[in-house]
């Protein structure tokens, strides 16, 4: 059976969520092979075979964590002329879309970023994308080489489907161009205890009508509830009431989760950008005639301050 490259996300040798996606969706098209680089593996692999990869390709470098993405390419490329897939599947983070768009280069294929779909096709996988602001859905498939796709997170539910797992050794040659930019420094980002926001399957945002910074509390409290990520609309960001991390927006991240609640958010196309492809949209806004209303699957017209306590409480008193 035809094999489909995945490779792995993790932080020392967690796998994370949209890695799990990945393999969900390259079951559609064939054995997954998980490529997993770095340190970690041991504690990785079951968590790959569980959810279906029958491989697991690894390899660990001092390279890898020591200087920018080329180790990285050059570990995929490896991978690809090990096993010839029908596809490549990487995850649409900055890191992974950069590392996507250099092996397609290598190795002479067409790219396919920001994918929202993948499913199976006579001539190849056939990948779905929303474009424009989300306004429209295109549908493609890479018509040289083998496709590279880098895929958005929560386009997929994971799924349990054990495999082997067998971990084997990749055996990757760095380039000259490997070493040719040095990592002099890492810092630590400040954990909130919430969802990475492009991760989250929920995800609850405050825009202009919040009114303030120490007013956030009441969003926070609310995403706390619900264990979801916190967001904010770009009017939010540039009046410095919530860092630009987590903007929502086209000129911020871009997010697709299961629930999205927008609290005082307009509805501005800039936001809605971000947004749109939410699976259920929740929004509460006191103007009835607010763009976001056109948007939603279930609007409240009303003051947030009163709106949003009520829900976190009603929340807080159905978990017990």
């Amino acid at each position: 059976m035809a094999e489909v490259l995945v490779v792995v996300d993790h932080v020392d040798g967690a796998v994370r969520k949209p890695t799990l996606e990945l393999l969900a969706l390259a079951r559609r098209l064939g054995e997954p092979v998980a490529v997993f680089l770095g340190a970690g593996v041991e504690s990785a692999a079951p968590v790959l075979g569980e959810h279906g990869a029958v491989r697991v390709l690894a390899a660990d470098a001092a390279e890898f964590g020591e200087f920018s993405v080329v180790p990285k390419v050059d570990a995929v490329q490896a991978a690809v002329g090990a096993v010839s897939p029908v596809a490549v599947l990487v995850s649409s983070s900055a890191e992974g879309k950069e590392v996507a768009a250099r092996v397609a280069v290598r190795i002479g294929s067409g790219l396919i970023t920001d994918a929202v779909d993948v499913v199976a096709g006579d001539e190849g996988p056939v990948v779905s994308q929303s474009v424009f602001a989300a306004g429209f859905t295109t549908r493609s498939r890479v018509s040289r080489g083998v496709p590279v796709i880098t895929v958005k997170p929560n386009s997929a539910a994971p799924e349990v489907a054990p495999a082997a797992g067998a971990v084997e050794e990749l055996v990757v040659e760095f380039g000259e161009l490997a070493r040719g930019t040095r990592v002099v420094s890492r810092e630590a980002r400040a954990s909130s205890g919430r969802p990475e926001l492009t991760e989250a399957a929920i995800v609850v945002s405050g825009g202009r009508g919040v009114n303030g910074a120490e007013n956030f509390r009441v969003i926070e409290e609310l995403a706390d509830s619900l264990g979801a990520a916190v967001g904010a609309s770009r009017a939010a960001v540039d009046a410095g009431w919530y860092p630009h991390t987590s903007q929502v927006g086209q000129t911020g991240k871009t997010v697709s989760p299961q629930l999205y609640i927008a609290a005082g958010i307009s509805g501005a196309i800039q936001h809605r950008a971000g947004m749109q492809t939410s699976k259920t949209i929740v929004a509460v806004n006191k103007d009835a005639e607010a763009p976001i209303f056109e948007l939603v699957d279930y609007g409240v017209v009303g003051d947030l301050f009163e709106v949003v306590p009520q829900l976190t409480e009603e929340v807080k008193t159905r978990k017990g």
